[in-house]
């Protein structure tokens, strides 16, 4: 119920004027107790945060991760014959720039740092040694063979070591991002950080190496078999 009071005006006639009624107070108090819910949700939701780092009740509110792959299907087999005589262990920091023509950085452009490790293994084809690649004189006491050079394989970046350290998006790739199926795509500086190591496997003496660790293996072998003397030599092979 609401009270009124009687006033006059200016030619004295009475007024009703409306005293101001509970209405305001019910709001107050409505919005209050919409706070005090917010409140006890975030207080709860920091609550299980914390009760996630526990060992006891960590599985109550913690993630839980379900692999739903399907099996591996095997597409094909190759018989190898190459020795893999050298591995060598590479890390690159990969500092890629994309600028866009007439627009600042913070509108179109990316720049994204980037440590790639990955290794690069050599290997000698002991599969294109032929008959008269291999030279053994009558009392089988020495043997010359004639290999093909070693060469590289391709490099192989290994994920658990290989992140990014930085990304530094504009507006526009940053919405490009949102409505994309792969957003932050590393297919970029995951193909420079290849090409990087691979280049550094050339001039890292990594060929010279498996060729020294394939002579090694193929004196030990042949001298168990009885040969005094193994020389092995290394260039082009003759089909």
């Amino acid at each position: 119920m609401t009270s009124t009071d009687v006033t006059t005006d200016k030619s004295g006639k009475p007024e009703r004027t409306r005293k101001k009624d509970g209405r305001s107070g019910h709001r107050i108090r409505r919005w209050g107790k919409a706070g005090a819910l917010c409140a006890a949700a975030v207080a709860l939701l920091l609550l299980a945060t914390r009760l996630s780092l526990l060992p006891a009740l960590g599985d109550i509110f913690g993630d839980e991760t379900k692999d739903r792959s399907g099996p591996a299907v095997l597409k094909s087999i190759q018989d190898m014959s190459s020795y893999e005589a050298a591995s060598g262990n590479f890390q690159v920091v990969v500092d890629l720039e994309k600028d866009a023509k007439f627009l600042p950085d913070v509108i179109r452009g990316t720049r994204t740092l980037y440590v790639g490790a990955g290794t690069v293994g050599a290997s000698v084809d002991l599969g294109k040694v032929t008959g008269s690649g291999v030279v053994v004189n009558e009392d089988r006491t020495t043997a010359e063979l004639r290999l093909p050079h070693a060469v590289l394989g391709k490099p192989a970046l290994d994920p658990d070591r290989s992140y990014a350290v930085s990304k530094q998006r504009g507006l526009l790739d940053r919405l490009g991002d949102f409505f994309s199926d792969n957003p932050g795509s590393e297919q970029a500086v995951n193909k420079l950080a290849a090409q990087h190591i691979g280049e550094a496997a050339k001039e890292s003496g990594l060929t010279q190496r498996a060729e020294k660790n394939t002579t090694s293996m193929l004196q030990g072998l042949l001298g168990s078999l009885g040969f005094e003397k193994v020389t092995v030599h290394y260039g082009q092979v003759s089909p």
